[in-house]
């Protein structure tokens, strides 16, 4: 079924203000993850709402909008992994403790793959590291105490609610207020005479500064270097996510500063002085934190597009609070309405990431049309939106207790790809999920290690 699909698609659209999609998208049939969401229906939008702003941003120069076509299965496999390593093997996502805990009133997630928020977990709970204590002292907690009591030392956790908790919870209200995307317009560019796009790398020449961790942010400048984009990712001394970090670097240089230093703000502002577009996670006040707040950003780069997200929203009690797609799939409802269709004895998360997957091709679709938005005026943007939002769109499509069909394979083998020469080593792609005619994401860098580039621009 492509319906709910198609009606995800106008959504994005419209929230980044498109009437129409602005081209022919085609929306290719196929099968559905099992869910009781309408999860290959979110993958097969986003995805084609990111393909739909890139026909526009090429059709700028007076072309013919070129076709998209988004493949529904490539779609929902690409909200897994799209990895194949030949001879090697991926590492675990998960931290030995992240995982459900029963509380005294319920469920718990405990979210601990950074060590800064398993440490926090730990000394809150007041026991070993190890699975077994932390399930014996977490069973004497209510959830929601226990919530409070880990955000509040620095961790990272959720309780398991109903969607009609959240909807009643002070901050479910404020994210069903919100926009799915805030748009505002910045500073006007200082730029020189613009260059011709070339229809087949649309965003070639283009530099794209990505401050983004786990997940959603890397998917989104993923997408902008398979289209042409010079990407710098830059991470803090230390910070690894060795689960994805294989996944989603493709197509980027990755280099570390520590923007907590004069010296590592500074080299910040040099390279923010010649991007295009800044993609960043951290929560709402940090950057502010830092004194590169967004006044001070479209000051240092006129013109800039600023795409962001954070994880519950940009109003309400919880703006500042730090979270993951694990993390909010508990707190809005999804877990716990998944249980109950399954008739589970604990909560059923959805089978991929996809509130990242998803919020990360919107992002991406931000970013794209803050581009052609610059390109007809001349103005700079910043556009946020948040994964709690990405929950609520997926909660108001609907439920279907069948859960889908019985599955697609999440892993179609790809055998006649490129050969990908990791730092890892030898692996394959599997083919992207959009075609936009004549502009094939492609990418002409290898995933890597983290800081493994200087914190440079290559000259174009």
């Amino acid at each position: 079924m492509t319906g709910p699909a198609r009606a995800m698609l106008d959504q994005f659209l419209r929230a980044l203000g498109a009437s129409g999609p602005g081209t022919s998208v085609e929306l290719v049939r196929g099968g559905s993850l099992p869910s009781v969401f309408a999860v290959s229906d979110l993958a097969q939008a986003s995805v084609a709402a990111a393909g739909a702003a890139c026909a526009r941003l090429v059709a700028l120069d007076g072309g013919a909008a070129p076709g998209v076509v988004v493949d529904r299965d490539l779609a929902s496999a690409w909200f897994g992994f799209s990895i194949r390593p030949e001879g090697w093997e991926l590492v675990g996502p998960w931290d030995a403790l992240a995982g459900d805990y029963a509380a005294a009133d319920g469920w718990i997630k405990l979210h601990t793959n950074a060590p800064h928020h398993r440490a926090a977990a730990v000394a809150v709970l007041g026991v070993p590291g190890d699975r077994q204590s932390v399930a014996g002292a977490v069973a004497t907690w209510d959830a929601d105490e226990l919530e409070d009591a880990v955000v509040g030392a620095g961790g990272a956790a959720a309780g398991l609610r109903s969607a009609a908790a959240w909807d009643a919870h002070p901050q479910g209200r404020a994210v069903s207020t919100e926009p799915l995307v805030h748009r505002d317009t910045s500073s006007p560019t200082s730029g020189g005479p613009r260059s011709l796009i070339r229809p087949d790398r649309p965003l070639g020449g283009l530099r794209v500064l990505d401050l983004t961790r786990v997940l959603a942010g890397p998917v989104a400048t993923r997408v902008l270097a398979g289209w042409g984009a010079q990407v710098l990712r830059i991470d803090p001394p230390g910070w690894d996510e060795p689960g994805v970090v294989p996944e989603v670097t493709l197509g980027k240089r990755c280099a570390r500063l520590d923007l907590t230093t004069p010296g590592g703000r500074d080299r910040f502002l040099e390279l923010l002085r010649s991007a295009d577009v800044l993609v960043h996670g951290y929560r709402a006040d940090a950057l502010d934190g830092l004194g590169l707040g967004a006044d001070m950003r479209a000051d240092a780069r006129p013109g800039l597009v600023d795409v962001s997200l954070d994880a519950y929203g940009w109003t309400g009690p919880w703006v500042t609070r730090r979270g993951f797609d694990s993390l909010v799939q508990m707190s809005s409802g999804i877990a716990a309405s998944a249980m109950t269709a399954a008739g589970a004895d604990r909560p059923v998360p959805l089978p991929v990431q996809a509130l990242d997957h998803a919020t990360g091709y919107l992002l991406a679709a931000c970013a794209l049309t803050g581009l052609a938005q610059r390109r007809a005026d001349g103005t700079g943007s910043r556009w946020r939106t948040s994964l709690a939002r990405m929950a609520r769109l997926l909660v108001d499509a609907g439920t279907d207790a069948a859960g889908g069909g019985p599955g697609i394979d999440p892993a179609p083998p790809r055998t006649d790809g490129p050969l990908e020469r990791t730092a890892w080593g030898d692996a394959r792609r599997i083919p992207p999920p959009v075609q936009v005619d004549g502009a094939p994401l492609h990418w002409s860098l290898p995933a890597g290690h983290l800081g493994a580039s200087p914190a440079t621009w290559l000259p174009d």
